[in-house]
């Protein structure tokens, strides 16, 4: 038994919580989000992950600042994982988690309440109405499930991208990242939705799914010239290493600089010279911008394996005689994907204005 999901024509509006680690592929996911008149960002959440919380709360900020959404909350969280000690990866996204992109700092600070307690409130507030989007390690949500456990009964929806099922490692042979992190809370949280409908499961967009989400220099192209930025943005794979960007529009600038690096990485990995976006594909299945496939299963995580901590299982045939606990994404469309992503973002570029001290 599978669901579809399918871009809906009328532009109808989603209420989010953005739990992220902000990251080069988060930050493309905000500046998506950002970019789309179907969200309605309620909080964007920090927590450890790529790099530790603190330099996640500064990326995120600034992202919101080049973008001039001020107006957005922003609430720094977990420092560390529920049991395990901090892994970060700053080879894959930089000493600052943004690639080469350097942000101008910001002068706001973050909110007063943690993102636990934001995730508690917020779903208080707003009974049935808030979609939670989780880009990151899921300790902030954890620690929000053992302050109140009926927050996911209060979710609309709960989008996660996270876990790898038939697919390898990206962290392990096993293991992907954001689950590898802090395993702990993964399994509490996919604990957590077991007993629900099924409405209410979370939806997994895995590594299976996410590493065909395949980003190009051409992709990157054409949200430059879609921008109108100038001169035109021409990443190549010839180019030296650290070569920066000199396109006029900040949003290009920084986006441009933030993926070189992340495409360095996977050529060294003997992947191409691509990124591997998979935020920004979680954001769309979010927004139901994007067409995808979900098939029924039963996730838990292995916690105690010497080798397989923090691989993400699926009981896809009921063998465990446990009920279906997720929505897993098993197929989409990565063209029409891409085309709908370099469009928008683009045309966002473009229309934005900003006192010329931000560029």
């Amino acid at each position: 038994m599978c669901g579809v999901g399918s871009p809906d024509l009328p532009i109808t509006s989603t209420r989010l919580i953005v739990d992220v680690d902000t990251g080069i592929d988060d930050a493309l996911a905000l500046l998506y989000l950002l970019a789309s008149p179907e969200a309605d960002i309620a909080a964007v959440l920090c927590t450890a992950g790529n790099v530790p919380v603190d330099q996640v709360t500064a990326n995120t900020l600034a992202v919101l600042d080049m973008c001039g959404r001020t107006d957005i909350e922003v609430a720094a969280g977990a420092q560390v994982p529920l049991v395990a000690p901090l892994m970060t990866t700053e080879d894959t996204h930089g000493p600052l988690g943004v690639g080469y992109a350097e942000f101008p700092a910001t002068s706001r600070a973050p909110s007063s309440r943690t993102a636990a307690q934001a995730w508690v409130e917020l779903t208080r507030e707003h009974p049935g109405e808030l979609t939670g989007l989780v880009t990151g390690p899921m300790t902030n949500l954890a620690l929000a499930l053992r302050m109140d456990p009926e927050l996911p009964q209060r979710l609309r929806r709960l989008v996660i991208m996270g876990g790898c099922f038939n697919h390898p490692g990206n962290t392990t042979p096993t293991s992907e990242w954001n689950v590898a992190v802090d395993p702990e809370a993964a399994r509490e949280v996919f604990d957590a939705f077991s007993g629900l409908p099924a409405s209410q499961h979370p939806i997994v967009c895995p590594l299976d799914i996410t590493e065909t989400i395949e980003m190009h220099p051409v992709h990157v192209d054409r949200i430059a010239e879609a921008s109108e930025s100038t001169p035109a943005e021409a990443l190549s794979s010839d180019d030296p290493r650290e070569m920066r960007s000199r396109a006029s529009n900040p949003v290009v600038r920084h986006l441009s600089d933030a993926l070189r690096f992340y495409m360095e990485f996977h050529r060294d990995q003997n992947l191409g010279y691509l990124a591997h976006v998979h935020d920004p594909f979680a954001a769309a299945v979010a927004l139901g911008t994007v067409p995808y496939t979900t098939t029924p299963a039963t996730v838990d995580v292995e916690l105690e394996g010497r080798l397989t901590r923090g691989t993400t299982i699926a009981d896809w045939a009921g063998i465990w005689r446990r009920e279906p606990n997720a929505a897993i994404v098993t197929a989409t469309h990565p063209e029409m994907f891409f085309e709908h992503l370099t469009v928008r973002v683009g045309a966002f570029a473009r229309n934005l204005k900003l006192p010329s001290s931000n560029n």
